[in-house]
């Protein structure tokens, strides 16, 4: 602890000065980290709920008063409402998904003989493919999502979503085709 420092960034930052939101970041940055990781026990929700504390403070710095506590305090208090964001946001995601994966389990209506066996077919190369290729399949094409929002759903860069369905979707096509039931 040194109360000097402890000063100094709050007064810099309770002032507004430039360096307020350095000084803050310098001083407690580390202290909000910890918490965040203790409280969400993944580093990437830890670094984000971090930056989303800072950021969320100097926008509200009107409403810290020194005199009612220390600066270290009402980071604290800001970080606690952050984390508890951050799992009822994960709880959520939970959730989607697995509103998302039983949707597979749905049978489909009755169709022509031809199409049964199609849809046979189609639901044997699903479960031929990795957990989360099929998990984004599933997602994009039953539940009809956006790769966006399955990329956040499922916490995976939009990148590797569509990553997943084009070599999904080439893997399904070569291997329909292959079976003569493409038309």
């Amino acid at each position: 602890m040194d109360p000097e420092r402890d000063e100094e960034a709050c007064a810099a930052f309770s002032e507004g000065r430039a360096d307020g939101l350095r000084l803050a970041y310098e001083r407690f940055g580390a202290l909000v980290y910890t918490l965040a990781l203790r409280g969400l026990g993944d580093t990437a929700e830890a670094e984000d709920v971090t930056q989303q504390v800072f950021v969320a403070a100097w926008k509200g710095r009107d409403g810290f008063d020194p005199a009612r506590g220390a600066l270290a305090g009402w980071l604290v208090a800001i970080t606690r409402n952050k984390i508890a964001d951050a799992l009822r946001s994960r709880q959520r995601d939970q959730r989607i998904l697995a509103q998302m994966t039983s949707v597979a389990t749905v049978a489909m209506p009755e169709a022509e003989p031809e199409l049964a066996v199609d849809r046979v077919l189609l639901a044997d190369e699903l479960a031929r493919l990795s957990e989360d290729q099929r998990q984004v399949m599933m997602m994009a094409f039953y539940s009809d999502l956006t790769h966006e929002q399955i990329a956040g759903t499922l916490r995976m860069p939009l990148g590797t979503v569509k990553s997943h369905i084009r070599r999904g979707l080439a893997r399904l096509r070569s291997r329909l085709e292959a079976d003569g039931a493409a038309r």
